[in-house]
């Protein structure tokens, strides 16, 4: 198994979203990873989509790079994300999501995902950007928008309103409330809570 694959990218405290210690310095290090893991974060456990980019950098030889993963032969790299194990219970579409993802990332950020964000002006243009995204709906890019500014700070004007109600402080709404273990229990709780009171709407 290699080292650790990281890359420079967000300062800032190591995320326990992964629950494991060197996916999550993945995670931490580098700003495509964890939008990869945000992806991922779908109709799947977190820990395990968290996980996802860091076997995907093992598989790609110890790093991610967005140029390389959007010219990667797509049927190559389908087979990279289905392992095992898998990146995700979906992992031929989700591949073609990471590719078409990366794509987007290269074309309008030159390759550098941290861009995405570093260059937004306000919370409303953070949050369209995201929604640009493949695979980011509306509630995806504000629970994103959310975790960049609780665990690293990224507050551009205007970020607690565009990111609303997962930027209240004290929340266990969403990933980016899980800062550990049990905050992670808390947070399953709470989404366990929700749909347990749709279906009784």
């Amino acid at each position: 198994m290699p080292t650790s694959p990281t890359s420079p990218g967000l300062p800032g405290p190591t995320l326990h979203l992964a629950q494991y210690e060197p996916a999550d310095a993945l995670l931490s290090a580098s700003p495509l990873a964890l939008l990869i893991g945000m992806l991922l974060d779908q109709q799947f456990p977190m820990e395990r989509a968290f996980l996802g980019p860091y076997l995907l950098a093992e598989r790609l030889g110890g790093s991610l790079h967005a140029d390389r993963i959007a010219g990667y032969d797509p049927e190559s790299f389908a087979a990279l994300a289905a392992g095992p194990p898998a990146v995700h219970r979906f992992p031929g579409a989700m591949a073609g999501r990471i590719q078409a993802l990366c794509r987007l990332v290269v074309e309008l950020y030159g390759g550098d995902a941290e861009a995405l964000w570093r260059g937004a002006a306000d919370g409303a243009e953070l949050a369209r950007r995201l929604v640009e995204l493949p695979g980011f709906g509306a509630q995806k890019a504000k629970i994103f928008a959310a975790l960049l500014g609780k665990q690293f700070g990224v507050r551009p004007p205007g970020w607690r309103e565009a990111a609303a109600p997962y930027t209240e402080d004290g929340s266990f709404r969403s990933v980016a409330d899980v800062t550990d273990a049990e905050s992670l229990q808390r947070v399953r709780d709470h989404k366990a809570a929700a749909k347990r009171a749709a279906k009784g709407s």
